[in-house]
């Protein structure tokens, strides 16, 4: 018996046959029931008597934790243990229930007078009758035998058991079967593979809005400052008005000087003058940082170098933007693709089981039900804005599907063999789904496997193999079972020397290959 006892709690107004129920797992253990703190249970001493018996048929030795009075003294009654806490359980010694509640009729009052006492007075007084010695051994040994036969005859019966372990037939099954989905039917078609696709339509409306890429006109100013220029020779330089120097970093940025100078003869001698960005270099594209005009362009680049001291300033160029048909274009396909979006998330969220699907490809905008009002943007074309918005109101629809229909179908068709049973759920895997808009048919194919194996009616199996030789039991399972190729059933009886299967059916454990 296991030193760590069971706790049970009882409850208030707690009755011996519910309190039966729960025993009914334990088996072996010592168990400590707990009376409520507030109100009481089993107060009755036959509820306490039918529990010591329950406990006995279980092997339970049981304890109680109570202060109730009554229960405690029909306990003491029983020879059950009583303790005020749990803690008292732990340390103190249990005691054994009695194993007789009642008394016999042989076990009288003192007070009572026993027959043999009125011998002497009674008027009439028959000796009592002996059984001569050789016929009361002859009793006693046939009574002997008997019992001996009895025994043996129990043990022939039910101490023989036997273990049979089976292999039982495995196949996996895969089927692929491709489905049509048909807006236009209602019920699945097994044999056609065609199921049901419901068309699912929402309303909504969102908006949007884009920088605008159109230009209405243009205006560039070009850029001004000074730079100077250094000689490099000992006669003095003239350098014209226009000519051309530029930036060497990048993408060159051209200049040209606005009057003639000449620079003192002498290296190193300088001069400055002013310049102006013109041409393609006007805008915002001639303004240039300090020191980055470094290159002179033309004949006199050996004669001089050239340096602006300060950046160049006041280029700047003027595009005022506006609104283009493309921009009316990109901005209603950018509204239109969300609005698709929020669609299909919402369609999702419509749906009542895990199976249905929305199909992406069958997305589309009614716009057959798309009225003037529904579209309305910020700006028309030609009008200058940097921003256009829009704001619009649309039909989405598209076709829902239930993979549940299309597992059936392939659920259908995998023809599993006579006598042979699904081991495992089946498992099934969807392709790739297409959609053709002019039938509106939507295909796809639905892969299905299962595992099936072999079946035993174990109860049906013990009872036909009770009684038989191993030799017929074997032949018996090769002729009716659903064995696994290559395999042979395996009989183990014990003890050995029985030499056949037990009679009783229950003595009979039958194990397949599964575990059961």
């Amino acid at each position: 018996m296991n030193n760590q006892p069971e706790y049970i709690q009882l409850e208030s107004g707690e009755t011996i046959t519910t309190l039966k129920d729960r025993l009914s797992f334990i088996r072996g253990k010592r168990v400590l029931l707990i009376w409520p703190e507030e109100g009481t249970a089993l107060q009755r001493k036959l509820d306490l008597v039918l529990l010591q018996r329950e406990a006995r048929r279980r092997a339970i030795r049981i304890a109680l934790v109570t202060h109730d009075p009554i229960v405690i003294r029909h306990a003491e009654e029983l020879n059950i243990s009583t303790f005020e806490t749990i803690g008292e359980s732990e340390r103190k010694r249990w005691k054994r229930g009695r194993t007789k509640v009642f008394a016999t009729r042989w076990r009288k009052p003192e007070t009572e007078v026993e027959p043999d006492e009125l011998m002497e007075v009674a008027s009439r007084v028959r000796a009592p009758s002996r059984i001569p010695f050789s016929r009361w051994t002859i009793v006693r040994v046939t009574a002997l035998l008997l019992v001996v036969v009895a025994v043996l005859a129990v043990m022939v019966v039910v101490v023989p058991s036997a273990t049979v372990e089976l292999s039982l037939a495995q196949q996996d099954i895969v089927v692929t079967v491709n489905i049509v989905a048909d807006p236009n039917v209602t019920t699945v078609d097994v044999e056609t593979g065609v199921i049901p696709a419901t068309l699912v339509r929402i309303e909504l409306e969102g908006s949007g809005a884009i920088s605008t890429t159109g230009e209405a006109q243009a205006e560039q100013v070009g850029a001004t400052g000074s730079v100077v220029f250094i000689n490099q020779t000992d006669e003095e330089v003239e350098i014209p008005a226009g000519t051309v120097v530029s930036t060497s970093a990048g993408t060159p940025i051209r200049f040209q000087t606005v009057e003639d100078v000449i620079v003192p003869a002498g290296i190193g001698e300088q001069v400055e003058v002013g310049v102006e960005a013109r041409g393609t270099f006007a805008g915002d594209i001639g303004n240039v940082e300090a020191g980055m005009i470094n290159t002179v362009v033309g004949p006199l680049e050996d004669a001089v170098t050239v340096r602006n001291v300060s950046a160049t300033f006041g280029g700047e160029t003027r595009i005022l933007p506006a609104v283009s048909e493309d921009d009316y274009r990109r901005l209603r396909s950018a509204v239109l693709q969300q609005l698709q979006t929020q669609a299909f998330l919402e369609m999702e969220a419509r749906a009542t089981s895990d199976t249905q699907f929305i199909v992406p490809e069958t997305l589309r905008v009614d716009e057959a039900s798309q009225r003037s009002d529904w579209v309305r943007y910020s700006a028309e074309v030609g009008e200058i804005t940097d921003t256009l918005s829009l704001s619009m109101r649309v039909v989405v629809e598209a076709f829902m599907i239930d993979e549940a229909f299309a597992q059936q179908v392939a659920r259908a068709r995998m023809n599993i063999p006579r006598g042979r049973v699904i081991i495992d759920y089946p498992s099934y895997t969807r392709g790739p789904v297409s959609y053709d808009p002019q039938t509106g048919q939507i295909t796809f194919d639905m892969t299905g496997s299962a595992t099936v194996a072999g079946q035993v009616n174990t109860a049906m199996l013990q009872q036909r193999l009770a009684g038989l030789s191993v030799e017929d039991a074997l032949n018996y399972l090769v002729n009716t079972v659903d064995l696994a190729e290559g395999t042979l059933p395996q009989i183990v009886i014990t003890p050995a020397w029985f030499g056949q299967m037990p009679l009783l059916p229950v003595r009979i454990q039958i194990i397949t290959d599964d575990g059961e």
